[in-house]
């Protein structure tokens, strides 16, 4: 076997009150975010900065100051590393916080490997996401060593990664039919709709996402929708909104089940937007009860998905 780096890419998160800033700066600069020339872009994500900086900062508090993500990552590095054995080790490549892509660079250059693999955290693709960590990529890695490496570029509807959805949607969902019919809202993190207009894949693949996980449940009558949340800015972003299915199910009295099918980890999306926000919002509507499903993380079922993909992928032609 090829002694093998496996590159986890992720958004990143400041890990505590004084990084916000510095986390924020870096996400609004990115070219794949704000596709704006320079100096029109640097003067411009110094300002959304400014802008958002109090609320983002008041968002972390309900974290204890920092994001979560990183112990995710490394939860889930952990995790494959064991399921995968000795020949591979798994590295964490942030974006947009401490380990940057050039941090990891550098420990897979001592780890010195026969080959890397780049497997993003993000099962659905993006130009603002997948595609702006590979970019970053590329240009840490430009004539530097020469190692051979792969990509996985998305994995959708991934027979681990369903499987794991379905197993935690299903506990929900059967605690929430004590109280009435369920409304199953899927959410996604949101998009403007020009960054998919433009050809952005990840609505498609999201849809593909949400398709599979219905067909795995197999709930008779399933009440469910596709909906998109964590909108920012006045730009028109892919509907419908998370918050306002919430509310409309809500005033009908109906129980509510959250299902996070774009985030593979716990983070201010998933641990604020929609734990405080908006259970506090849908129980202030008139909802029931609300079930939030946890995002699958290091479920069994999705960690053995990604260790197939990564073998599986191996016995492909190198990308980079």
């Amino acid at each position: 076997m090829k002694k093998t780096a496996i590159v986890l890419f992720n958004l990143g998160g400041p890990l505590s009150q004084d990084k916000v800033k510095d986390f924020l700066f870096s996400l609004f600069y990115d070219p794949s975010i704000l596709t704006l020339p320079n100096p029109l872009r640097f003067f411009l994500a110094k300002l959304i900065t400014r802008a958002r900086l109090k609320e983002a900062k008041h968002i972390y508090s309900f974290l204890g100051g920092g994001s979560p993500l990183l112990q995710n990552t490394r939860m889930q590095a952990l995790a494959l590393e064991r399921e995968l054995g000795k020949d591979y080790k798994v590295f964490i490549a942030m974006r947009h916080a401490t380990p940057f892509i050039e941090d990891a660079w550098r420990e897979i250059q001592k780890y010195n490997p026969q080959e890397i693999l780049l497997l993003p955290l993000y099962p659905q693709f993006s130009t603002t996401t997948t595609g702006s960590s590979l970019t970053a990529w590329k240009k840490v890695a430009k004539g530097k060593q020469k190692i051979p490496t792969r990509l996985i570029l998305s994995y959708p509807s991934e027979t681990g990664l369903i499987q794991a959805l379905r197993d935690r949607t299903l506990f929900h969902y059967e605690k929430a039919k004590k109280s009435g019919h369920p409304k199953v809202l899927l959410t996604a993190h949101g998009l403007p709709e020009k960054v998919i207009r433009k050809g952005d894949s990840y609505q498609h693949q999201v849809e593909q996402t949400t398709a599979s996980l219905i067909k795995a449940l197999q709930i008779p009558r399933i009440d469910f929708i596709l909906c998109y949340q964590s909108r920012v800015g006045p730009l028109k972003w892919l509907g419908p909104y998370t918050q306002d299915e919430i509310i409309k199910a809500s005033r009908e009295k109906r129980p509510l089940v959250i299902v996070p099918i774009s985030f593979v980890s716990e983070h201010p999306e998933t641990l604020v937007e929609l734990d405080v926000f908006y259970r506090e919002r849908a129980l202030q509507e008139g909802c029931p009860s609300f079930h939030r499903v946890e995002t699958v993380q290091t479920h069994p079922f999705f960690i053995k998905g990604l260790a197939n993909l990564i073998r599986q992928q191996k016995e492909g032609t190198h990308v980079l």
